[in-house]
């Protein structure tokens, strides 16, 4: 689906350059990291906006692979830069933290914004049942490394690479099932008219776009994570805990507004595309990629979550199927949704050594 709604946040490309001048002539590593995550919001969006508009010029299925494939490059660069510098904890953080915000924060402010101008807002059950299900796969995927860790005894690096690297497998191969049902076998449940929309841009410049905002977007990448370390130590934020919760607000940021917009405008069909669709790539495309991707890098990252991230996502998954299951939603199941997300936020701040 081609997520054309966006909110406008072009305005934040100013912290491009300022970046650049806090990086080469002012040498502060908080206001690189801080300038250069405000870069990454708007450059997140441009290849949100030149990928919707490839997807409008290319019709439903080639849109759909488009934006299946482009959703989360943001988090993508951002976490292969991390894994360049060895920071493998931070990146399982950020998958995790990825998929927690989608569904509980994400999902929830929608809900909670949606609700309060319409009494009671409706959805595709049918969408949501096999999001909610592809989810419960992932979900699985992702604890079984964990369990076989912590049930045998075999802590061997070679067992969990192996391990990890046929769930990996699995796992992709899942999500290419995924797309084939979602844009080719039942295309009708998933697919949102565009009749009457035409492209603003140029294919050229839509092209052109994502290529620049893309290789913007890892430049940005390279001082975000470069200025990390010194900038955690001096205002004393735990590495799990800006991987858990700020690298994915960062990455994310475009498309959770473009969600909340869809949910004002009573388009919920939308907004699960966005959070849950998201979500879905996370845990069946992106992560199981950065396991492989680890390997030809020389930083190995297994596929073995610590029990307190995989029950996270377990119980975020619970429950939004439990929400999802009537095609209904209002103010309150939202409000729930938040309350979810602080708690959860809340007990990984205090969390140092998994």
């Amino acid at each position: 689906m081609s997520r054309r709604l966006r909110p406008r946040l072009e305005w934040l490309l100013v912290f491009v350059p300022v970046s650049v001048v806090c990086r080469y002539l002012v040498d502060s590593d908080p206001l690189v990291f801080l300038t250069a995550a405000a870069a990454v919001i708007p450059l997140a969006g441009l290849i949100g906006r030149a990928t919707d508009q490839l997807a409008l010029r290319s019709g439903p299925r080639i849109g759909g692979l488009l934006n299946a494939t482009f959703g989360n490059v943001t988090e993508l660069i951002i976490a292969i830069l991390l894994l360049r510098s060895g920071e493998i904890d931070i990146v399982k953080a950020s998958l995790t933290g990825s998929i927690l915000g989608n569904l509980l924060l994400v999902l929830g402010l929608s809900f909670f914004v949606g609700g309060l101008r319409n009494q009671e807002q409706h959805f595709n059950h049918d969408t949501a049942t096999v999001q909610a299900t592809s989810m419960t796969l992932a979900v699985i995927g992702l604890l079984m490394p964990a369990l076989f860790v912590l049930t045998s005894g075999h802590h061997d690096f070679v067992e969990r690479e192996v391990v990890s690297g046929v769930i990996a497998a699995i796992l992709m191969l899942l999500y290419g099932a995924v797309l084939i049902f979602t844009l080719v076998t039942h295309q009708h449940l998933f697919h949102v008219s565009t009749a009457g929309e035409e492209p603003a841009w140029p294919a050229r410049t839509a092209l052109i776009v994502l290529i620049a905002a893309t290789a913007a977007v890892a430049f940005e990448s390279e001082l975000l994570v470069g200025s990390m370390e010194s900038t955690l130590d001096s205002i004393g934020l735990s590495p799990f805990f800006v991987g858990l919760i700020v690298v994915p607000i960062i990455g994310n940021a475009a498309e959770h507004s473009s969600a909340l917009m869809f949910a004002r405008k009573d388009q919920l069909d939308a907004t699960l595309e966005i959070a849950v669709g998201s979500s879905i790539q996370i845990a069946l495309f992106v992560a199981p990629a950065l396991v492989f991707i680890s390997l030809a890098i020389g930083h190995p990252m297994d596929f073995v979550f610590s029990p307190f991230e995989v029950a996270a996502v377990a119980a975020a998954t619970f429950i939004v199927a439990l929400i999802s299951r009537d095609g209904r939603t209002n103010w309150l199941e939202g409000a729930q949704l938040l309350a979810t997300y602080a708690i959860v936020a809340i007990s990984f701040f205090f969390v140092r050594n998994l």
